[in-house]
């Protein structure tokens, strides 16, 4: 390829580092998280619709949760088992379009968990304006937010990415097409569009995170004011399965976008856990924390069973 005259119509995703010898263990260990991504995903979507007592509008944000593990796992592990194959080129549309549906799904995360812990304080910190708060209308109108806004988001990036010229080096250093290994390959000043991919990544990230810490804040301050342990305790673990999946997304994700152009091989590392096991943990969070949950996930897998 001329460097400096061909226009790259595909891209070269170069995958994560991995001995060779690990090549099938690594392939077994995706294939597995992937299956159980989508079924404990799917079963826990199950379960709440057919528990009447959980049809409330945590668990509806929640079933919005495991539809979008269930988008985000998709839109990453198939290419990146491919890619242990030896199956590594995308085509420029293709990429484009998985980093598009990367940063839609993983905003709406980041909106929906806002959403979430706005609901636990409403229901913990008012409870007797809880069904005018949170009615199905307001309710409904959160999720269409999230996801319109998600969607806005993740199209600003896109077009800003992929309207620059790229004519040179077409591998990507990534296991998957994100948009700071992307903008290393353009043959053009990216300064505007580091800034404002990181400005826009952080202004949302750091405006979500501060809605959540402010509703917890208030939610600590309303347990701390309850008289008997018990009903401490109650209160606080109606919040815990939301912190726990709270902290496992954004941990990963502050420490890959807070040094964007470290270029460690770490960064793959922790990109994994974000993109992929978040999305097979965050089920096996909730389940476990719900004996309402278990119960009907213990009857679904019984009857897939017989």
């Amino acid at each position: 390829m001329d460097n400096t005259t061909s226009v790259i119509t595909e891209f070269i995703l170069r995958g994560i580092p991995y001995p060779v010898e690990l090549r099938v263990p690594l392939v077994v260990l995706f294939s597995f998280i992937y299956i159980f991504t989508l079924l404990g995903n799917s079963f826990l979507i199950v379960a709440v619709k057919e528990t009447t007592t959980l049809h409330t509008p945590m668990y509806f944000f929640l079933i919005n949760l495991s539809f979008l593990d269930i988008c985000l796992s998709s839109a990453i592990l198939p290419k990146l088992l491919g890619n242990f194959f030896f199956y590594k080129m995308i085509p420029f549309s293709g990429c484009a379009c998985q980093l598009y549906f990367f940063h839609f799904l993983a905003s709406c995360e980041c909106f929906l968990y806002t959403v979430m812990a706005y609901d636990r304080y409403v229901a913990i910190c008012r409870p007797l304006y809880y069904s005018n708060m949170m009615s199905w209308r307001i309710v409904k109108s959160f999720a269409f937010g999230c996801w319109l806004t998600a969607s806005l988001h993740s199209m600003n990036h896109t077009v800003l990415t992929f309207t620059l010229p790229y004519c040179g080096s077409n591998e990507i250093d990534y296991f998957f097409c994100d948009i700071i290994p992307i903008l290393k390959l353009a043959c053009a000043d990216t300064t505007v569009n580091r800034n404002i991919t990181l400005a826009n990544i952080g202004a949302v990230a750091l405006l979500c995170f501060i809605l959540i810490l402010t509703s917890y804040l208030h939610i600590l301050n309303a347990i701390q004011r309850i008289n008997t342990v018990n009903a401490r305790k109650k209160t606080f673990s109606t919040c815990a399965s939301h912190m726990i999946v709270v902290l496992l997304f954004y941990i990963p994700c502050v420490f890959i976008y807070m040094r964007p152009y470290s270029g460690s091989s770490l960064d793959s590392t922790i990109a994994i856990f974000y993109t992929l096991i978040t999305p097979l943990l965050n089920p096996i969070v909730y389940s476990l924390r719900n004996k309402e949950v278990k119960v009907v996930l213990k009857k679904l897998i019984k009857r897939i069973s017989l």
